[in-house]
């Protein structure tokens, strides 16, 4: 196979996958999107998410709903097991999702651009479903490059996920085969479970200028616990709103 045809392959996949994905947001889990106002229309930003259901889907739907609405890009910073996958690395090229940086996206942020992060990682999504909607300890990560960048920081909640691909046990052999983190028993398709995502008002990540290192990696840990707590309070809040998953 020659590299352009692979190219116009990789293309057709990616174009076949974006269809799916706004049939899944729009037809499917009926995302309803609220807070989109405490998204800066230029400008960086963080937007940090949780994370949850077997096979994090809520990583693309939310992807996919925020280029629509906001018609700027929204880089996306993902684990490296997205790449292996096709079309999903495909997807993930065309839109500059990105995995090997360590300062998570500074360099994006410092260009102006918005960085989407789910600090739960693995083990949000793989958490089993009798723990669901229960946050992971976040990484710090993002919350250091908060502090240096002082780009403000977005909550966001994500509900629906959980449902939508519930994690009810794993199957060992598969994982290493394979060379997942888990290969989980969940459903085949996703259920039709109505989807809500909620972003927050920012929360400041600025310290003084010439703060110290010690100063910085403190204010960094707060910060980081802060958002934790916000995006709890803030799932929590959405599901008790709700009086059946699928409406």
């Amino acid at each position: 196979m020659t590299q352009a045809h692979a190219g116009s392959l990789d293309e057709s996949a990616t174009d076949l996958l974006e269809g799916v994905l706004g049939w899944l947001a729009d037809d499917y889990f009926r995302v309803e999107l609220s807070g989109l106002e405490n998204v800066p229309r230029t400008g960086p930003a963080f937007l940090i998410a949780n994370h949850s259901g077997a096979w994090a889907l809520d990583a693309l739907v939310l992807h996919k709903v925020l280029l629509r609405e906001l018609c700027r890009p929204v880089h996306m910073y993902a684990s490296e097991l997205i790449f292996r996958m096709q079309p999903l690395a495909a997807y993930a090229r065309r839109h500059e999702v990105f995995c090997d940086d360590p300062t998570v996206g500074r360099e994006r942020l410092e260009a102006g651009h918005l960085v989407t992060v789910f600090p739960e990682g693995i083990d949000g999504v793989g958490k089993p479903f009798s723990q669901r909607y229960r946050l992971r300890p976040f990484s710090p990560g993002f919350a250091l490059t908060a502090v240096q960048t002082g780009v403000p920081v977005l909550p966001v909640a994500i509900v629906g996920a959980e449902e939508a691909y519930p994690k009810l046990g794993e199957i060992g052999s598969l994982a290493r085969r394979f060379a997942l983190p888990y290969f989980p028993v969940t459903t085949l398709l996703p259920l039709p479970v109505k989807w809500r995502i909620s972003i927050g008002e920012p929360v400041s990540a600025s310290v003084a200028d010439g703060a110290s290192f010690a100063v910085r990696s403190a204010a960094a840990r707060r910060l980081c616990d802060e958002v934790r707590f916000t995006v709890q309070g803030m799932v929590d809040r959405d599901r008790a709103r709700r009086t059946n998953p699928f409406w």
